[in-house]
């Protein structure tokens, strides 16, 4: 495995890598959600590129940016087991050079849930993404289904932008407990820790409900934060029940949506999600 940080040093090595090529964004930190990406990509492409940066714009000035846990040595020795050909870990001045004012923004996507909350964070991620693509040139790139929202608004940037990728949306990996996966667990102290279940434990009773005959996205919402207002320790932020590809809210009877959440527990922000679905039932949209 090797490992470059400038531009320069990437498309060098990035020339001699075996096509197809897969892309594996990270902030680094990494936990076995992330390695299952990397095992995947490993698995259907020829090779495989996982970059590591932690992308400042994409952090409000309140939020975790200096905090957020690093720990390179490790995440490399991670990335090789998992089968990575090559890691990228830019600086900010490589990818920020001085004077920078070019920015990807996806319109309507990055309005609602994480970015009615976040309105600079979508304009961060797509901004870096497009230039993670840029200097990859990826034919596949491997996302999580943890960031629901993310993984749509880089499916719409591919496309409006026709960018030659494939997005390849994996399936959320959780921990014994339930709890998804995430670098900022460890933000969370024990009790904390147990509180923090109460995401996967209101989405998986929403999701009873659903399959129980409860097709109704208000009384499915209502359910998810009953669960929540149970847990002294965890604020809802928000819960939603949208349109998986348009993120709009969904009303009345639906017979599928996407169930995803933002909860506060301590100072640390975490959000979940699942998609429903069933066989019966009408989709409508809130206007």
């Amino acid at each position: 495995m090797k490992t470059v940080n400038t531009i320069s040093e990437l498309r060098a090595a990035r020339a001699e890598l075996p096509e197809p090529v897969g892309i594996v964004p990270t902030m680094g930190f990494l936990h076995e959600g992330h390695l299952s990406l990397a095992r995947r990509a490993h698995h259907e492409c020829a090779s495989v590129v996982a970059t590591i940066f932690v992308n400042p714009t994409q952090f409000a000035p309140e939020e975790d940016l200096d905090a957020y846990p690093r720990d390179l040595d490790r995440d490399l020795a991670l990335l090789e087991g998992a089968g990575v050909d090559l890691v990228w870990t830019p600086t900010p001045d490589v990818m920020y050079p001085p004077n920078f004012q070019t920015w990807v923004i996806v319109e309507d996507l990055t309005r609602v849930l994480e970015g009615a909350s976040r309105p600079t964070h979508f304009r961060g991620v797509a901004t870096v993404v497009a230039m993670l693509f840029n200097g990859v040139q990826p034919q596949r790139a491997y996302f999580g289904q943890k960031d629901a929202q993310q993984a749509v608004v880089v499916q719409r940037m591919v496309q409006d932008l026709n960018y030659p990728i494939e997005v390849v949306v994996c399936p959320i990996v959780r921990e014994a407990d339930g709890l998804a996966m995430s670098s900022r667990n460890t933000y969370l102290n024990p009790d904390q820790r147990q509180a923090a279940t109460v995401l996967s434990r209101s989405l998986k009773a929403a999701k009873l409900a659903f399959h129980a005959g409860e097709r109704d996205a208000d009384a499915l919402r209502a359910i998810v934060a009953e669960v929540v207002a149970s847990e002294p320790l965890a604020q809802l932020e928000y819960i939603s029940c949208a349109h998986p590809e348009t993120l709009q809210e969904l009303d009345g009877s639906i017979e599928n949506g996407l169930l995803s959440m933002a909860v506060r527990v301590g100072r640390t922000r975490l959000i979940d999600n699942l998609v429903i679905t069933g066989d019966s039932g009408t989709r409508n949209v809130k206007t």
